[in-house]
């Protein structure tokens, strides 16, 4: 490769972009944190300010700094943006597309929008692309993309060994680069230097030369995007508790962001460490019983698979539970998956597994011996010298069926443990402040386990390279891919990205193409994951509903889905026995009308009845389940910590009971006739927080009132 321009200025990086680029330009961007942002800006600003040229930008997961919706959200947002956001700089196109603003010369275009934020956006639901995460690339370039920007880690100064990672954007780059230079259109790649950016090593790391020109301005170098962790309520803890006990040991995990991530995370902590508390809060969940699940702790462990890694990961590979090692060499993880190769005990019973199943002959090539090395099995430094191998000065006849040069092998060349393997692999990674300064500060050999690569290696089995499709079904065994979705019909279809009329609540990502893969394994799994009610303007609804106007996961792919109130085994299973199984784990409020909607389409035998197990799925029910375990600590509200202090909490949940009630009118007068008569005080500094200090209006008193009821 080419060294790149080197440019201390990011509007340099501009200046080339318009010299460049003759006609428009459709500039490619990653999702998430790997934007460039004060590039991006810049480029922005300019083409805007211009008029005439046009900019397209294709990208997905745009992010933005949290706002107040009302006066009191904003006031009580401001000091913790400062505090947990820092110098992040929002994206200018971002706020000009939230505001209608965006410039007629402009355009976004998004397959994955932030959840929920653009609805009713008429701009991004018109821009937006649906695409399965894994076709977002070709997508891309039929976008005609002709310029990739993207935020990127250094390590070191600039010098002729000089290395960058991709960091958290692996994901999509490489790819759209390969497929843009083969369809003749290399486009203009400008990688911009951020020093906040965890440098991550493996598939991550790439040369500068990659890039034409990369940026290191200071200035290009900011805060990350850290949404804080969310409080993990009693329902989601129920939700992971559930689908942890779906997680078998010594198998693959994909889990995602969000308090059902972190749900996930700590009951699989719980279960590997707490064994017996684990089992009896399993117990008072299952009203069937706790047969089929899995209850014992994570000896063997878990391989980390999954498009997004996140926080949740993170502590599970701090807890010991995500440390099953996979190796990129097909006949290798098939040893070990058989038991014939123990990846933390070599010997020569080792060589003899590797020389049987034909991975290296008898005597050992060359090739082989770098095989050997690669991995750990052989100690570096070993040569072969024309009949011997030779390491220092110990030397052994090149017969792997000679017992005695075995023997000096195994005592004198072998390595203890295989070297090489992986623990985690992901696509992208977003999380909370102190999720990026573990990265920062992980031990070499420690982010050595964690590999950052190519989202067309992680959500699909069939690859370029021949054995691509069995070295990654052999990584991926026992597999258990966990993904949440909004709404499931009562025949199995998942809504998990949009609504019946169209508007794009976030994207299909990768869900559609983690359930095809959990169908397409042979051991694997697809758990869809959701609240069994959900609230809207119309009042509470549930999430499980006789029909839909709009699926991501169709019918014919249903799996296993999981509620508060249970786990429904769906696979291979009748339309009735489908039914009868959703209906047993929602909420025991919509039975009823579920079990008439699918006796009114004859999908149902008249004479069922929901069993008596399954007619107390309430609230209630969960709170006096799992209040015992949230008091002694094993369910805490925030299991991996939380960036707000200890008065915001208190803050926020008044907040939240207000807002609650807001959207409930009879609840809100309940609400108003209590504080009316009540001489409870705010604390002043909690009022001064939400500007209600210096309350004169008469709806501002009101609000300070209400405020201070509910507290």
């Amino acid at each position: 490769m080419n060294s790149p321009l080197l440019m201390t200025r990011t509007d340099d990086a501009v200046d080339l972009v318009l010299q460049r680029i003759s006609g428009d330009i459709v500039l490619a961007i990653p999702l998430g944190i790997g934007k460039p942002n004060p590039l991006v800006n810049a480029l922005y600003q300019r083409i805007k300010a211009d008029g005439v040229r046009r900019l397209r930008i294709v990208t997905a997961l745009s992010l933005e700094l949290p706002r107040g919706k009302s006066d009191l959200e904003a006031h009580f947002l401001a000091p913790l943006v400062e505090r947990v956001f820092g110098d992040y700089p929002d994206l200018a196109y971002v706020k000009d597309l939230r505001a209608g603003t965006l410039p007629a010369n402009i355009e976004v275009r998004e397959f994955f929008l932030k959840t929920g934020d653009y609805l009713g956006n008429a701009p991004a639901q018109q821009g937006y692309i649906c695409t399965n995460y894994t076709f977002a690339a070709r997508d891309m370039v039929l976008q005609g993309v002709n310029v990739i920007a993207q935020a990127v880690a250094s390590q070191g100064a600039v010098s002729p060994d000089w290395q960058l990672s991709f960091s958290s954007n692996p994901d999509l780059t490489a790819e759209l680069v390969e497929r843009l230079t083969a369809a003749g259109r290399p486009p203009l790649l400008i990688g911009v230097v951020n020093q906040r950016l965890p440098f991550m090593p493996n598939h991550a790391a790439i040369s500068p030369g990659f890039f034409d020109a990369v940026v290191t301005d200071p200035a290009a170098s900011h805060a990350l995007f850290a949404p804080p962790n969310g409080k993990v309520s009693t329902a989601d803890y129920a939700i992971g508790l559930h689908a942890s006990s779906l997680v078998r040991d010594g198998g693959t995990l994909q889990i995602g962001i969000g308090s059902l991530g972190d749900a996930i995370a700590q009951a699989l902590i719980v279960r590997h460490r707490y064994g017996d508390a684990y089992a009896q809060i399993l117990s008072r969940l299952c009203p069937d019983g706790t047969a089929g699940r899995e209850l014992g702790p994570l000896k063997e462990g878990l391989y980390g698979c999954s498009e997004m890694f996140v926080n949740g990961f993170m502590q599970l590979m701090d807890a010991g539970i995500v440390k099953r090692a996979v190796f990129d060499d097909l006949a290798l993880q098939q040893l070990i998956n058989r038991d014939e190769i123990h990846p933390q005990q070599l010997d020569a019973d080792t060589l003899r597994a590797l020389h049987r199943s034909g991975r290296i002959q008898s005597p050992l090539q060359g090739s082989d011996i770098t095989f050997l090395t690669r991995f750990g099995i052989f100690k570096p430094g070993v040569a072969l010298m024309g009949d011997e191998l030779v390491l220092g000065s110990h030397r052994a006849a090149n017969d792997l069926h000679a017992p005695d040069a075995l023997a000096t092998l195994a005592q004198h060349f072998m390595g203890r443990q295989l070297a090489g393997g992986v623990h985690m692999t992901g696509g992208f990674f977003l999380g909370p402040n102190d999720f990026y300064e573990r990265l920062r500060t992980l031990p070499a050999e420690a982010l050595a386990k964690i590999d950052m690569t190519r989202i067309d290696v992680i959500n699909q089995l069939y690859g370029a390279r021949p054995g691509d499709s069995e070295l990654r079904a052999a990584q991926r065994q026992r597999a258990c891919f966990i993904n949440t979705t909004m709404m499931v019909t009562l025949l199995g279809a998942a809504v998990s990205d949009g609504l019946e009329n169209g508007q794009v609540v976030s994207g299909v990502g990768g869900q559609y193409n983690f359930v095809a893969m959990a169908h397409a394994l042979p051991d694997a799994r697809s758990v869809l994951m959701l609240r069994a009610t959900h609230e809207n303007r119309h009042g509470l609804k549930s999430s499980i509903v006789w029909n839909y106007g709009h699926t991501t996961i169709p019918r014919h792919l249903r799996d296993v889905v999981v509620t508060e109130y249970g786990v429904a085994d769906l696979r291979g299973q009748t339309d009735t026995e489908v039914i009868q199984r959703l209906i047993c784990i929602a909420d025991s409020r919509f039975q009823p009308e579920l079990v008439e909607s699918a006796r009114s389409h004859g999908k149902l035998e008249a004479n069922w009845e929901v069993p008596e197990a399954h007619r107390h799925n309430l609230p209630a029910t969960l709170d006096a389940a799992l209040h015992p375990w949230s008091e002694a600590g094993v369910l805490p509200d925030f299991p991996f910590g939380t960036d707000l202090n200890a008065d915001e909490l208190i803050i926020v949940r008044a907040l939240k009971r207000l807002k609650n009630a807001t959207e409930h009118p009879v609840e809100l007068v309940g609400m108003v006739l209590k504080a009316l008569v009540s001489d409870r005080e705010a604390p002043p500094a909690y009022l001064e927080r939400l500007g209600l200090d210096d309350a004169t209006s008469f709806k501002q008193m009101f609000i300070r009132k209400l405020f201070a009821g509910n507290l």
